[in-house]
């Protein structure tokens, strides 16, 4: 691995702030990579846009920006909409499966994945959406290891919901292995 440049977009309350913090301290902490974090939204605390950009590398990184991410994952179509012509041809998107339109370049692989259901659904709460979202991404890229994920998430999370969390990461792992 050089320099992976990670995208996760979607809506307020989803967790993707959260979910990017929780990304780059995996990497930075326990795994001893470099890792940078910037995250953007919009004014309302729930439902407006959502997004955090992580760069991971070997390298230390000298430019914090993303241009064209290696890795998109999409919780919403605004998302998909916003990020997508910004992908490199080799670029990765991990989109949820109530995404109907995907329009990338051919080389870019899509995978198309139940996030939102699994954490309402199999979790039983949509809060842990951003932990089914990284269960999937450490799954399908191997960006980060489910082990580091694991102790950057429970230093992270409040009190009482470790629980919760750590199943909802595990069940993101298990989609994400799923599908390749």
């Amino acid at each position: 691995m050089e320099r992976y440049e990670i995208v996760i977009s979607g809506f307020g309350g989803q967790g993707v702030v959260l979910g990017g913090i929780i990304l780059a301290e995996a990497a930075a902490i326990y795994e001893d990579k470099n890792a940078t974090h910037n995250q953007s939204y919009g004014p309302e605390a729930r439902g407006g846009a959502s997004k955090s950009e992580v760069i991971i590398s070997d390298k230390t990184v000298h430019y914090p920006e993303i241009e064209k991410p290696d890795i998109l994952v999409a919780l919403t179509q605004e998302a998909v909409n916003k990020f997508a012509s910004n992908l490199k041809e080799s670029s990765i998107v991990l989109a949820d499966s109530s995404i109907k339109e995907i329009n990338v370049a051919n080389q870019v692989k899509v995978y198309s994945l139940p996030i939102i259901e699994t954490a309402a659904i199999e979790v039983g709460s949509e809060l842990v959406t951003n932990m089914v979202t990284l269960g999937a991404l450490a799954a399908i890229t191997k960006v980060v290891s489910k082990e580091a994920l694991e102790k950057s998430m429970l230093s992270r999370i409040p009190k009482g919901t470790e629980e919760l969390n750590l199943k909802a990461l595990a069940k993101g792992f298990e989609i994400g292995e799923q599908v390749i």
